[in-house]
């Protein structure tokens, strides 16, 4: 179900998106409309790539091999 919302727009800025819209035989309502579209698909995919990463670190141990390091060997004194 859609919803409508009320936005305040700098009577400047409104013209110009309005100009825009028509050149690309759209709507300024569709243009928002898409941009807070994009915003959530964008949110979720870096939530899902944060639950990716978060399953991946609880899954694997990670084996980090049995080479040591003393400190001298790290850095040139």
């Amino acid at each position: 179900m859609d919803k409508n919302i009320t936005l305040s727009v700098d009577s400047v800025v409104l013209d110009k998106v309005k100009v825009i819209a028509a050149a690309r035989r759209t709507s300024v309502n569709a243009m928002v409309r898409s941009y807070l579209n994009s915003v959530v698909d964008r949110e979720q995919s870096v939530d899902q790539a944060r639950e990716k990463l978060l399953e991946l670190a609880r899954e694997k141990a990670g084996d980090m091999g049995t080479q040591t390091w003393k400190r001298e060997a790290l850095y040139d004194r």
